[in-house]
């Protein structure tokens, strides 16, 4: 971290400290105030542009209205990462592996001359701003934002990912208002690359594409496992490993893997949207399982290195909701922590968060919950600026100002077996809905699964949902035990697995669909298990007045919860983009803060529906 200006922190007006992340995949923005966490958004939600990487110019402006401040209020613009780093890999990857590496050189070199070398004026520029701009390294960021918001005085971190400077993985300790980084794997040796090159193997889009691979490993079996540790990774004890570079081409190449990784895995890459088959299923267990391993492994010895109870994860790894959940069963850390915004626009919070604590050097009061408020920090509509909306579209709606009134009539809507879009409050900051920009859906039809994902989704119909389930009643229904919490763990942000109880699986691949049942079939996967959101009243009170009000009708304390977005849609931001989302899709009904829209009140409700084929003309293949 940069000292080059001394911190303000003793004057009568808030320290505010703008996080920023962009040029590489989903740009963000955060303000921090005093160390609060004000307002923090993906750039993407603002121009519709899915993983957007520019400059996050709405995100920006988003922050600053809602901390009421303008950029000449600003202390300090922190950065995410520091590009000359990233330039010094990439030159000395080019050299190292020259000449073959020349088409990307060149295809990477215009975009580095021209603007990331340059990314401080661009900040100054971008900003209008002239005071300290601050460089943290890419994982410093990551593990800032995985310790300072966690619940906990002093833990171990673990952070992981693709590639940040040159750092794929580290781990350290965070304590206070500090996190020291103990060590580091570097490039081109990447748990985070090793995972996205079976992503683009098996034919999806590499950055978006790795959470449907770990949707699809539970259809296959692991016998590609003992090749991939026989071949392409050597594991040590300690949980650091090597990758046999001889089968990817990602570190000059244009593509992750090449030839050789396909004569091992017994043909060519599947072709985007090209036929599922046994071998990418199988593909996706077996590095699944992998990747489970290693994350085990580095966990076992940090643990031994640090002796700490707690443990925090961030980068893109750490979205694997499915070792998290292994870590939590059989990790050696009494507790688990992870970022909401695990992945790159994570990094604008941690960012943000270390210019706090690390450089004005302002102390640190753990929040017992944590410090993330849900993750709802977000743009949020007032009832008036709703219904100004619809009165100016002549949109034909019902207002239901009390909550519990509201409530329940969508509970009636979701038990009748009506699909619905639920827009509430500030939207959540990260990939997962919880429960502000959602559709919503009874979890206890056999078809609901089907019907949500090709009609309203538009997505693979192999896909899972998520449930969300009543905090209270959430170890009745799910496996959420840890060795130190064997009553059941909270899980608000939907970044842990658990298996659902009374759960029977059996078939093989695809046909397992056809063999998987529970008491709430729409959102158990064919491996028994689920992607589970506890709902509090703490943190989401009108989630948890709705999930009670189904409960009561159904007695079933669970609803599907899949993002408020079709296929290839950021999840939407504004009362416009989720009456477009509704009106473009089969969904039943949406309400819109006090506001209720039925199909069944428009006249020409079916006017607007997209077929799968528009839905990707429109928005793209994600």
């Amino acid at each position: 971290m940069l000292r080059l200006y001394r911190c303000p922190t003793d004057t009568p007006f808030p320290v505010n400290i703008l996080g920023l992340s962009c040029f590489y995949h989903d740009a963000a923005a955060c303000l921090v105030q005093d160390g609060r966490i004000v307002a923090a958004a993906q750039e993407e939600r603002f121009t519709r542009v899915k993983h957007d990487a520019s400059f996050p110019t709405h995100a920006v402006a988003y922050c600053l209205r809602e901390g009421g401040i303008t950029t000449a209020d600003l202390d300090a613009v922190a950065f995410y990462d520091k590009p000359f780093l990233t330039f010094e890999r990439l030159l000395e990857t080019y050299l190292a592996f020259a000449p073959p590496g020349l088409a990307s050189f060149i295809k990477a070199m215009p975009v580095w001359l021209k603007k990331k070398l340059w990314i401080p004026d661009l900040l100054a520029r971008e900003l209008d701003y002239e005071g300290p701009l601050l460089f943290t390294e890419h994982h410093e960021s990551h593990a800032a934002s995985a310790f300072f918001p966690s619940p906990f005085e002093r833990a171990a971190v673990i952070t992981a990912d693709g590639v940040g400077e040159w750092a794929t993985t580290s781990y350290g300790v965070g304590e206070g208002n500090r996190v020291r980084l103990l060590a580091e794997l570097h490039f081109p040796h990447s748990l985070g690359l090793l995972y996205s090159a079976f992503t683009y193997f098996c034919g999806f889009q590499v950055n978006s594409g790795e959470y449907k691979l770990m949707g699809l490993a539970p259809y296959g079996e692991p016998r590609y496992a003992d090749t991939i540790r026989r071949e392409l990774i050597d594991l040590k004890p300690d949980g650091s490993f090597r990758l046999n570079l001889d089968y990817f081409t990602y570190p000059v190449g244009l593509q992750m893997t090449g030839r050789k990784f396909a004569a091992l895995f017994d043909g060519p890459r599947r072709e985007p949207e090209g036929p599922l088959t046994q071998r990418e299923m199988d593909l996706a267990r077996s590095v699944q399982v992998v990747t489970e391993e290693v994350m085990l492994a580095l966990a076992r010895h940090v643990h031994r290195e640090t002796g700490e109870p707690n443990l925090c994860l961030a980068g893109g790894v750490a979205l694997n909701c499915v070792a998290n959940g292994r870590l939590l069963r059989e990790g050696p850390f009494e507790n688990v922590w992870i970022q909401p915004a695990a992945g790159d626009a994570g990094g604008a919070l941690g960012a943000a968060l270390a210019a706090w604590h690390e450089w004005a050097d302002a102390p640190r009061t753990p929040d017992p919950g944590d410090a993330m408020q849900g993750g709802y920090l977000g743009p949020s509509f007032s009832s008036s600026e709703i219904a100004s909306f619809l009165q100016r579209e002549g949109i034909p709606h019902e207002r239901l100002d009390d909550a519990d009134v509201l409530a329940d009539r969508t509970a009636d809507l979701l038990a009748e077996g009506n699909v619905v879009g639920w827009f509430q409050g500030r939207m959540e900051f990260g990939p997962r809905a919880l429960g502000h920009r959602s559709i919503l859906a009874d979890p206890r039809g056999r078809d609901v699964q089907r019907v949500v994902n090709l009609k309203i989704k538009f997505r693979e119909s192999f896909r899972p949902f998520a449930p969300s389930v009543l905090a209270e009643r959430a170890a009745e229904t799910f496996a959420l035990d840890s060795p130190s919490r064997p009553g059941g763990t909270e899980s608000p942000y939907m970044l842990l697995v658990a298996d659902v109880r009374g759960a029977t699986t059996g078939g093989e691949g695809l046909d397992r669909r056809h063999h998987t049942d529970s008491p709430i079939p729409a959102v158990t996967h064919v491996d028994g298990s689920a992607r589970v959101q506890t709902v509090d009243d703490a943190r989401n009170p009108d989630f948890a007045r709705l999930l009670r009000a189904f409960e009561a009708r159904t007695g079933c304390p669970v609803l599907v919860n899949t993002s408020f977005n079709v296929r290839g849609e950021p999840i939407v931001c504004t009362p416009e983009d989720a009456y477009r989302c509704f009106r473009r899709t089969h969904m039943d009904a949406l309400v819109l803060g006090p506001f209720l829209v039925t199909k069944s009140m428009l006249p020409d409700a079916e006017a607007d529906v997209l077929s799968a084929e528009q839905v990707a003309e429109v928005y793209g293949l994600d």
